[in-house]
C-alpha cells in the first residue's frame, strides 16, 4: 500500500475545513500535480488485482470509479493509477453549463455522507471529448465509461435529441457508455425512468447506436443508471424496457431523494441527492429486485453507499457483477479501493 494512500486521514481534517466542492476541486488538482510528476507518481501507484469481465470488457478488478467524481474527464489518468479496474467519467451535456447554484454540496460526517445538488456541471461535449482524447487511460489498458445526460436548458420533449448528440460524440472514444437518466438535480429528468418515456428514449439510442457501430466497426456496450427511489413494479418495468431495447447493462444507483436515515442532521433538508452508507440498503433492494427480474446472467453494477470492503461484497452478493466507488473515496481515500478489491478476492476464494 502507498505511503500516500495511508496518510490521506491525515489529510482529510484539512480538506473537511474547506467548502466541499472546494475540497472536491483541490483534491482532484493536487491528484494530477502528484501524477504529473514521475517521483510523486510512484507513492500513488496501486494495481489491486482481481481479473473479470463484464460486458465482454476484461477488467483488472471489478471496483470502479462512479460518475460524478470527474465530470469533464480531465483527471482520468490520475485516477487510473489509484488502483481502479475500470473509471467512468462525466456526466456530460452537449453544451457546456454552470449547474446550480452554490453552495451545492454538503457534508454529513456522522453518516459519511453528502448532499449535492451540482446540476450537471460541465464544460460540455467538445471539451469534454478533448480530455479524453489526451488521456492514456485506455491506450495502457485502463477500461472507461463515458456517462451522458441531458442540458438543463432543453426542454424534456426534445431530451433524446441531447441523448442521441451525446452518444454520437463520445461513441469512438468509450470502452461503454452511460445514459444517466437518474439524476434528481435536473428538473423532470427522472421522468425519464417512466416505462413509456424509456422506451421511447432508448428506441432511438439503440438505432443510432447501430449506425455508430458500423460507423466505426465495433459495438460499445451500453447501460443504463437508475435511481434507488423506485418500487418494485416500476424496477419491474425498468428490467422489461432493458431488454426489449437490447441494452447491454444498468447500473444501480445514483443518489436519494429520502431523508429518512439523516433526519435531524445539520445539512439534511438541503435539496438534492444524498450518497454514502445511507443509500447502501435502498440500492441493495433494487440490486436484488433487477437481478430476480434480469435472470442469472444480466450485467448489473452496484453503486450507493460502499464505505467497506463488506459493503462491496454485499452488493455482489445482492446480484451486482461489479461495483463503484465515489462518497466512500470522500470519507476514507484510495486505501478504500484496495479494500474493497481485497473483500472479493476473499469472497471469490470462498465461493470456488
Amino acid at each position: 500500500m502507498s505511503f500516500l494512500f495511508d496518510t490521506y486521514g491525515l489529510a482529510r481534517p484539512a480538506l473537511f475545513s474547506l467548502d466541499a466542492e472546494k475540497a472536491h476541486e483541490l483534491t482532484l488538482s493536487s491528484l494530477k500535480r502528484a501524477h504529473d510528476c514521475s517521483l510523486t507518481r510512484r507513492l500513488l501507484t496501486a494495481q489491486p488485482t482481481l481479473p473479470c469481465t463484464l460486458m465482454g470488457m476484461a477488467l483488472r478488478n471489478p471496483v470502479g470509479l462512479a460518475a460524478g467524481l470527474d465530470k469533464n474527464g480531465a483527471y482520468i489518468d490520475a485516477l487510473g493509477n489509484l488502483g481502479f479496474g475500470f473509471i467512468e467519467v462525466g456526466t456530460v451535456t452537449p453544451r457546456p453549463q454552470p449547474g446550480n447554484p452554490k453552495p451545492r454540496m454538503f457534508r454529513l460526517p456522522r453518516e459519511q455522507a453528502l448532499i449535492n445538488r451540482l446540476g450537471f456541471n460541465n464544460q460540455g461535449l467538445a471539451a469534454f471529448i478533448g480530455n479524453v482524447r489526451r488521456s492514456q487511460w485506455r491506450r495502457q489498458g485502463g477500461i472507461l465509461g463515458l456517462n451522458i445526460g441531458k442540458n438543463a436548458a432543453t426542454p424534456m420533449e426534445r431530451a433524446v435529441d441531447d441523448y442521441l448528440q451525446g452518444l454520437e460524440g463520445v461513441y469512438a472514444h468509450a470502452d461503454y457508455i452511460t445514459v444517466n437518466i437518474s439524476s434528481p438535480n435536473t428538473r423532470n429528468l427522472r421522468s425519464l425512468q417512466g416505462e413509456d418515456e424509456l422506451a421511447g428514449l432508448l428506441g432511438p439510442l439503440r438505432e443510432k447506436r447501430k449506425a455508430l457501430a458500423d460507423q466505426h466497426g465495433r459495438h460499445v456496450p451500453m447501460v443504463v443508471k437508475i435511481a434507488p427511489d423506485l418500487e418494485a413494479d416500476q424496477i419491474d418495468a425498468i428490467a422489461d424496457v432493458l431488454h426489449r431495447f437490447d441494452v447491454d447493462g444498468v447500473i444501480a444507483t445514483n443518489t436519494t431523494l429520502s431523508r429518512a436515515a439523516v433526519q435531524g442532521l445539520p445539512h439534511a433538508d438541503e435539496s438534492g441527492g444524498l450518497s454514502g452508507p445511507p443509500v447502501h440498503a435502498l440500492s441493495l433492494a433494487v440490486i436484488r429486485r433487477l437481478r430476480s427480474r434480469l435472470g442469472p446472467d444480466y450485467p448489473i453494477i452496484g453503486v450507493g453507499g460502499i464505505a467497506s470492503g463488506r459493503q462491496a461484497m454485499e452488493k455482489m452478493q445482492a446480484g451486482a457483477n461489479a461495483v463503484q466507488l465515489y462518497t466512500g473515496l470522500i470519507y476514507r481515500g484510495p486505501a478504500l479501493i484496495a479494500e474493497c478489491v481485497g473483500a472479493l478476492k476473499t469472497r471469490d476464494q470462498s465461493v470456488r
